[in-house]
């Protein structure tokens, strides 16, 4: 008889053997995943993986895809990765030119040249455009797709790093611009500089020329606890107005304002308000109901008021938006004083704008911006006192390639159509699918959404590629997925995406009823979704693939130690596992959603979801593909690391991947990216006997 390692247990969660595998650069543990991915490569490797590779890498480097734009001043900006630039280009248009059918760009930074030029793994993480004389920038460069960054000053004339401007070496944080020799600066790097989370503890003023380290702090949190602080400027403003932000938890904040000397005065409004200022309006919803003036205003209500008018204890607000069971705020956000919010109703979008006044607001319906699918907006212009009505509209379907609208808000009345700028190029053969919309019931009797996309004529034994989130009111809607298109839909194969609880789709409650101790509820829905896949006579439990990263990776990890009875074969990406040291493990941010395993009552549910402690031997587990990166500095590569070595320890047919690069994601560029995707759902395809060789 086999003597199985069981450690670490429930009943014993602190005696841990593989506490070696958290050491991410460790000598013995980056043995152990290089041999480990060896192995998932020649498991999942081959020709059909190398197939699968080229054909996503073809679809992501294609010349024709839609470039990401945004505006500040008379330029667009993107940032562009193909076959010939991996690392990627920073080039700028005009909208005129823009809206040719081949527009001619400017380059401003090869980002491979840099790399190849410092010998650093360099990946963009975005650029901070001085407002004022658009001649420097701030660049935010990661090592191998970390959320740590090394800041960079640029010179947009002679394109060129400036040697010795606002260069910052690595950490989390961020900068804004007071004034073009002036930055605000958010950063956790320097001693005592960082918070249990890791984030800047400080807002400091950086002049030119001044040592960061010693560049005075105007505000920083008193407590211990917070997340982190960052500090913003305010332009839409009549005079000077900065922001000091203290985020007490994921979903909490308090907010100042002031200026460069520092806070002035606390904004009463609810810790866990969503709210947006312009000029003198101000917009809150809050998480919770709130009483004030008389009035309660219940969770996820739009109000508004005139922001000099609250400051000075006026509670007469404006009610904008009132959710209902399944009808739920998404978004809103400001463009040239009006306020733009996006709905779902039943999971339909739809949109709104308001025009504030000092007796009623006005409202409009944005009636000609597409209704149905996934629909975004969100303003052209990058800097909010620059927007002028002109709004980027997303729209998308699991078989419609996104298209990029541009709408005016000002244009004169009727209102119009938005104008197509660009069109995705379609990527897969969706000509034999349909997408239909079912629910579940789960255990406690909820109904829960998922779409199904696939052919209509099914046999009863659909290969079934099924994905949730389920976390941080995060909405995760169906879209355009040229990977699963490919790989999955064009072969035969069945795709579902689920909305279970924690998720935001149908607002506060949803989402509060899956965090905490309703995580569990959470991955109970996703496990039903499974169950009524079957119940219909879609497939069968060992033809369903699960998939998930992050949070969603947490799902997966449980449905492998609570419902393996349901599934086929599990992927589990950058995923969170270890719920008794998650927040040792990068992950103090998350305690809002999770909870605190040090707490013991905390801790008397998060056992529940804790995969990694409750994996015991003589389980009908299926067979699992757990993967990270080693450069994932927001959920720790150990979480998949420990787990694949607990589950082979304990004989279960468990898989490790880790490349070196890519942070929070699946690689540093497209053809990495096309790596872990391709092999993935090479090994989904494998465990339940699926290929959909010669299929289309």
């Amino acid at each position: 008889m086999t003597a199985f390692d069981f450690r670490p247990t429930l009943n014993d969660p602190d005696d841990d053997p593989y506490l070696w595998l958290e050491d991410v650069e460790g000598e013995r543990a980056l043995d152990w995943t290089a041999s480990q991915s060896a192995r998932t490569l020649k498991h999942c490797g081959g020709a059909r993986f190398e197939r699968d590779r080229a054909a996503l890498t073809m679809i992501f480097d294609r010349f024709d895809r839609i470039p990401a734009i945004t505006r500040r001043g008379q330029y667009l900006y993107n940032f562009w990765r193909d076959a010939g630039n991996p690392r990627g280009l920073w080039r700028r248009t005009t909208l005129a030119a823009y809206m040719k059918a081949d527009p001619q760009w400017e380059l401003l930074l090869d980002l491979d040249a840099l790399a190849a030029s410092d010998g650093k793994d360099w990946i963009w993480g975005g650029a901070s455009i001085e407002p004022q004389r658009r001649e420097k920038a701030v660049l935010r460069l990661s090592r191998g797709g970390s959320d740590a960054v090394v800041h960079r000053e640029f010179d947009l004339r002679s394109r060129s790093i400036v040697a010795d401007g606002f260069n910052l070496p690595e950490a989390k944080g961020f900068i804004d611009w007071l004034d073009p020799d002036t930055l605000l600066l958010s950063s956790a790097l320097g001693d005592g500089m960082v918070t249990r989370s890791g984030f800047a503890r400080t807002v400091r003023l950086w002049k030119r020329g001044a040592d960061p380290l010693t560049a005075p702090a105007i505000f920083e949190t008193g407590c211990s606890e917070s997340l982190g602080v960052s500090g913003h400027v305010d332009r839409t403003a009549e005079s000077e107005r900065l922001w000091f932000i203290e985020n007490t938890g994921f979903f909490e904040q308090i907010v100042r304002t002031g200026d460069k000397s520092g806070p002035k005065i606390e904004i009463d409004f609810p810790r866990d308000a969503w709210w947006g200022v312009f000029g003198d309006w101000l917009a809150v919803k809050p998480g919770k109901p709130w009483t004030v003036g008389g009035t309660t205003y219940a969770p996820d209500v739009l109000i508004g008021i005139s922001l000099s008018s609250f400051i000075a204890g006026e509670r007469g607000f404006v009610t904008l938006f009132e959710p209902g069971d399944r009808r739920s705020l998404q978004s809103f956000f400001w463009n040239d004083g009006k306020l733009i919010i996006s709905y779902l109703a039943n999971l339909v979008p739809r949109f709104e704008a308001f025009t504030p006044g000092r007796q009623e607001w006005t409202r409009r319906a944005l009636d000609t911006v597409p209704a149905e699918g996934t629909v975004h907006l969100w303003s052209l212009d990058a800097e909010d006192h620059e927007t002028n009505g002109e709004i980027l509209v997303s729209a998308q379907d699991p078989i419609t390639p996104p298209q990029l609208l541009l709408f005016d808000l000002n244009a004169a009345p009727p209102l119009g159509k938005p104008v197509i700028l660009k069109l995705n190029p379609e990527n897969f053969d969706a000509s034999r699918l349909t997408v239909t919309r079912h629910e579940a019931v789960s255990i406690d009797g909820e109904m829960i959404p998922y779409t199904q996309v696939g052919p209509a004529d099914g046999k009863g034994d659909a290969p079934v590629h099924l994905t949730a989130y389920g976390g941080f009111g995060i909405s995760l809607l169906p879209s355009y997925n040229s990977a699963l298109g490919k790989l999955w839909l064009e072969r035969g194969g069945t795709c579902v995406v689920a909305n279970i609880r924690g998720g935001g789709e149908f607002g506060t409650r949803w989402h509060d009823a899956g965090r905490r101790q309703g995580k569990r509820l959470a991955h109970d829905d996703f496990a039903a979704v499974a169950a009524d896949l079957v119940r219909r006579g879609i497939t069968l439990p060992r033809r369903i693939a699960a998939e998930g990263g992050s949070n969603g990776g947490l799902l997966i990890a449980n449905m492998l130690t609570r419902y393996p009875e349901r599934f086929g074969a599990l992927f589990c990406t950058v995923p969170l596992i270890d719920m008794r040291r998650y927040t040792r493990l990068l992950g103090a941010s998350g305690i809002d959603e999770y909870g605190d395993p040090d707490k013991p009552a905390d801790w008397t549910f998060l056992k529940e979801i804790s995969a990694y402690h409750a994996a015991a031997p003589g389980q009908p587990y299926p067979p699992i593909l757990l993967a990270t990166t080693k450069r994932d500095d927001r959920v720790h590569p150990g979480h998949a690391r420990k787990m694949a070595a607990k589950l082979q320890a304990l004989g279960y047919p468990a898989y490790f991947y880790e490349p070196s690069a890519g942070g929070h994601s699946h690689g540093k560029d497209n053809r990495e990216r096309a790596a872990f995707i391709a092999l993935g759902n090479n090994f989904l395809r494998s465990a339940i006997g699926w290929h959909g060789d010669g299929v289309r």
